[in-house]
């Protein structure tokens, strides 16, 4: 049995780890074809393969694809993430990350299609009992966002029953860096994440960075986190669907580097990185925050042969920045490329062949 894949469907791919993971897939001579609303995602930073315009609310959208195409394996990136918005609209999150979970899972089945790889969270197991954090870990996620991905991969496991699809499902600590070409970064409309927000702060284009709580349990008071490098995070992915297809059952894995990084710690190593102060602002704690998260990665070394490849943070935030040295003003700009006349794709979505720059 040829257990390489040969054509791969990344939904959500003109997002952060999904434009880096259709980038991947491509490097190991893999078709793939990305999917995304472009709700959140860019669409130039799907640099190679097939791009098509599609949501993942539109059955019709999905039955026509399906049935137009066939794909080896389908990677699931598509949806909403930030924890302080799920408390406030949890509507949202189970709207986007489960209903469309659901429609896309449904147009699988339907079509014959059924393996997944799903970009599951660390939030699923919410406050740590014991650390570091494995598989077996108690899941009580404390957020609707940790909750929208544990009931998705509890979906998954009654489709498992049901109908037979086999899934991994991947729970990343904190996703952070970027391709060390340069090339994609961290872009998010209304960024969150710790390591961006500082390397703006540290640029200046940010006036300080915000710490939220110096009254956690951890050494210097500030929440620490397991930082895992977006590529190390991709090439888990490719080892994940060679497993799922030699074995044909589903699977769960932790990825993470296995040592936890404060809020502190980040802001000092920036620092250090880029040779400029970074001024500090004191704020509460925020809801939903745990003290503490690190993974137990010793599962996906083992049965995957899987090891980070960039543990050291400063490597971590050096590659964070790359993408601003060559372009240090696109958080700001609006890089939406127009429809064009012609190409459509299943449903009339927009659809074009992508050349490499």
């Amino acid at each position: 049995m040829n257990n390489r894949a040969k054509n791969i469907l990344v939904v959500g791919g003109a997002g952060y780890i999904g434009s880096h993971m259709v980038k991947i897939l491509d490097r190991e001579g893999i078709s793939v074809t990305t999917v995304d609303s472009l709700v959140h995602g860019y669409r130039e930073t799907v640099t190679c393969g097939e791009f098509i315009r599609g949501d993942l609310a539109d059955r019709d959208f999905l039955a026509r694809l399906f049935n137009e195409q066939r794909f080896d394996c389908v990677i699931h990136f598509a949806s909403f993430i930030q924890v302080g918005e799920s408390m406030v609209d949890p509507a949202l999150y189970y709207r986007s990350n489960l209903i469309n979970t659901q429609n896309l899972l449904g147009a699988m089945v339907e079509s014959d299609h059924l393996n997944l790889i799903f970009s599951s969270s660390a939030a699923i197991y919410g406050e740590p009992e014991e650390l570091p954090i494995d598989e077996n870990h108690p899941k009580k996620p404390l957020n609707p966002y940790g909750k929208s991905k544990l009931m998705t991969e509890e979906i998954l496991a009654d489709f498992d029953r049901a109908d037979g699809m086999k899934s991994a499902c991947l729970r990343y600590f904190n996703a952070a860096g970027a391709d060390p070409e340069g090339e994609l970064g961290e872009r998010h409309q209304t960024e969150s994440h710790l390591i961006p927000l500082v390397l703006r702060a540290a640029s200046g284009r940010m006036e300080e960075i915000t710490v939220n709580g110096r009254d956690h349990e951890t050494p210097d008071g500030t929440c620490l986190r397991d930082y895992i490098h977006v590529n190390d995070l991709c090439r888990a992915h490719i080892l994940a669907m060679k497993k799922l297809r030699q074995e044909g059952k589903s699977l769960a894995f932790n990825l993470g580097n296995g040592r936890g990084f404060s809020i502190a710690e980040v802001i000092e190593t920036a620092e250090k990185v880029t040779g400029r102060e970074i001024r500090i602002k004191e704020g509460p704690r925020r809801p939903g925050d745990c003290a503490v998260l690190v993974a137990d990665s010793t599962l996906a070394e083992k049965e995957l042969g899987w090891r980070p490849e960039f543990g050291d943070l400063a490597t971590i935030i050096s590659h964070a920045g790359n993408l601003r040295k060559r372009w240090p003003g696109y958080e700001a700009q609006q890089l939406r490329h127009p429809r064009k006349k012609g190409l459509r794709g299943p449903g009339g979505k927009h659809k074009e062949p992508i050349h490499r720059p």
